[in-house]
């Protein structure tokens, strides 16, 4: 039988054993010198880390890019135990004999579907620094904001629950490191409740999309700004002067583009596109919406990615008056969420039907608003004759001038009425539409909107 053994040739990986080995002695070596055991060594950073060649792997670039110290390999491989061989930390389970249950000092989480130790910030310091208060302070500096575990997106420490110590935060790795360093390429996060928004994707190209001069004229600045923005902030040198990203606002009727120009901006830029599922972010309990947005910004602001929010108004809306401290809270969520959007560096396209929902703080924000109107005579005609299969033909009676100058229907519309007249031709065996069908489209789609033909 053929054996598979591409692993056994892989650098990354080699060299990622190696390491998690050193690690096992690291942590071997802590509770021997914590415990007052038999130990070889004074100290734990008596134990030489492994020494990887230069540019001889992806594990090993990160560590030199970096120059990290062996305490920061150390952290890094806590992170990455749970996922690689998480049996190296049930070291950690050890019982506190005197008092019956584990031992405080080793901080630690239980997952709820993981049998195994997860680590916490706590743990870390217990592997780094022991009792020694003092050094315990001095490694402190792992989880500051500027350190590059954190700027860089590479560990992070999450926030623990109010009122409990900081460090009892779970200690891990980030998933685009775990890809990188597991697969050699970032896995597209999966919609999920850890993560509520979805990859827009369409078939369709910029000559489907049918919009008025005036609104493809604003989607200019736009454009520029993602073609020209490295250009713009590095070799102009504005990146002292102008802030990172692009806020924009699409704002009018349903149906009429706003959707499919963002998911077209992706297409033609080579980048992915996110739109933000607001009944999954928003949430009931409060400081949970946080969370949920705070996970979408975490997964994308690295990586090039847009943003899409679609129907913003209803996170994103005019702030209520405080009436009592649910009001309050909400004002404050707000508030901060405002925040976190200007300091995102990527784009992010919201969506709103109506732009006089929008909170006016939020509004000065952006760079731009967009106006997606529904569309005239001239634009409904070339949705009508863009619409329909290169398999169907439309009855002699119909007229499509006089059917876009009679309905004045968004595009998404248009497309519904496609969808029903093309449905009922295939059920009567035919590839003829009937204009009669066409008609029954309409007056479903008016009905919609509570008006008749």
């Amino acid at each position: 039988m053929h054996q598979d053994t591409t692993i056994h040739t892989n650098p990354n990986a080699l060299q990622l054993k190696a390491d998690l080995e050193w690690f096992a002695q690291v942590v071997q070596t802590r509770m021997e010198l914590y415990f007052e055991d038999d130990c070889a060594y004074e100290s734990i950073f008596d134990l030489t880390p492994p020494a990887h060649p230069v540019q001889s792997s992806l594990y090993a670039n990160i560590l030199q890019h970096y120059g990290m110290t062996a305490a920061e390999r150390i952290a890094l491989l806590l992170g990455l135990a749970p996922h690689l061989q998480p049996q190296l930390l049930d070291v950690f389970f050890v019982p506190n004999e005197r008092l019956n249950r584990g031992h405080t000092e080793f901080g630690g989480l239980k997952g709820d579907m993981h049998s195994g130790f997860l680590p916490t910030g706590e743990t870390l310091l217990f592997v780094l620094a022991g009792d020694d208060l003092e050094e315990r302070l001095y490694f402190q500096k792992i989880f500051e904001r500027d350190h590059f575990f954190n700027a860089h997106k590479i560990c992070q420490l999450e926030q623990a629950p109010p009122n409990e110590p900081r460090f009892s935060g779970a200690w891990m790795v980030t998933q685009e490191v775990l890809d990188l360093l597991s697969t050699g390429v970032v896995r597209k996060p999966d919609f999920s409740p850890g993560f509520p928004a979805r990859l827009l994707y369409t078939p369709m190209e910029w000559d489907d999309l049918v919009l008025n001069p005036q609104t493809e004229e604003q989607l200019q600045e736009l454009n520029a700004w993602i073609m020209f923005e490295e250009e713009l902030m590095d070799t102009w040198g504005m990146d002292n002067k102008l802030k990172p990203g692009y806020r924009c606002l699409f704002h009018g009727p349903p149906g009429t583009g706003k959707t499919l120009t963002a998911s077209l901006l992706g297409k033609k830029f080579g980048k992915d596109v996110y739109r933000v599922d607001l009944s999954a972010l928003i949430s009931k309990y409060i400081g949970e919406t946080e969370k949920n947005l705070e996970r979408i910004f975490e997964r994308t602001e690295h990586t090039g990615s847009i943003l899409f929010f679609d129907e913003a108004d209803a996170i994103f809306g005019k702030r209520t008056n405080v009436n009592e401290a649910h009001d309050r809270y909400a004002n404050q969520e707000v508030s901060y969420l405002l925040q976190r959007i200007e300091d995102y560096p990527g784009i992010v396209l919201l969506a709103s039907n109506f732009k006089t929902n929008m909170d006016d703080a939020f509004l000065r924000r952006f760079q731009s608003t967009i106006f997606f109107p529904l569309p005239e005579e001239k634009e409904r005609l070339q949705l009508w004759k863009n619409a329909f299969s290169d398999k169907a033909s439309l009855e002699e009676t119909v007229d499509m001038p006089e059917v876009a100058k009679r309905y004045k229907l968004s595009g998404g519309a248009i497309m519904n009425v496609v969808r029903y007249a093309s449905l009922m031709t295939l059920q009567r065996g035919s590839t003829t539409i009937l204009l009669s069908d066409l008609q029954a489209g309409v007056r479903r789609e008016l009905a919609k909107e509570g008006k008749t033909m």
